[in-house]
């Protein structure tokens, strides 16, 4: 993109601000009608952002180039103890649905430790639920130099969201799409 997206403006609003809304409203609908935690957003160290809406939270990435492995640790660590199940989204996704977040949130229940979901049959480790205690899994990964995110997935008990489930909550699947260039902006 040759620029920071979390700050890059669409619609009015910087890229990260669309999400952390949907992920807020998002985390306030559970089944059982309790808030589910706060919103952290972890950045790279120095990372300028654009100012959050109230109550997000902002951490700082405690070994930078570690790349979302490494992201998702210091989000888990930020969230342990006030938060059961935590979801991670990227900045770039503008048309992520609040339903979408609380749906896969919902698929976190005792029998798994994640829930990812699955489009065009990959399955999308930015648009997922890691339950806190899987910090444990992730730092044991960082220390054998993994950084990739999905690499979390392949050690946990994990459920995977389907295009027909997540079309429930999304029929045009809207909240996957990722801008990566300058003519993706355009297009929406």
């Amino acid at each position: 993109m040759g620029v920071d997206k979390a700050s890059l403006v669409w619609r009015g609003e910087p890229l990260i601000v669309h999400v952390v809304r949907a992920v807020r409203d998002g985390l306030g609908s559970p089944r059982d009608g309790q808030p589910r935690g706060p919103v952290v957003v972890v950045r790279a160290v120095g990372q300028e952002l654009p100012p959050m809406p109230d109550g997000v939270e902002v951490v700082d990435d405690t070994e930078p180039g570690r790349g979302p492995l490494q992201g998702l640790r210091d989000a888990l660590a930020a969230l342990t103890g006030r938060a059961d199940v935590a979801f991670v989204a990227a900045t770039d996704l503008p048309l992520l649905l609040p339903e979408l977040v609380a749906l896969v949130l919902d698929a976190v229940r005792d029998d798994v430790d994640a829930a990812v979901s699955v489009v065009d049959g990959r399955r999308q480790p930015l648009v997922a639920a890691y339950r806190t205690s899987l910090l444990g899994v992730v730092d044991a990964l960082l220390a054998d130099d993994e950084r990739r995110l999905g690499s979390v997935l392949e050690r946990c008990r994990v459920r995977e969201l389907d295009e027909e489930a997540l079309r429930h909550v999304d029929p045009e699947l809207a909240s996957f799409v990722n801008l990566n260039t300058p003519d993706d902006i355009a297009l929406l």
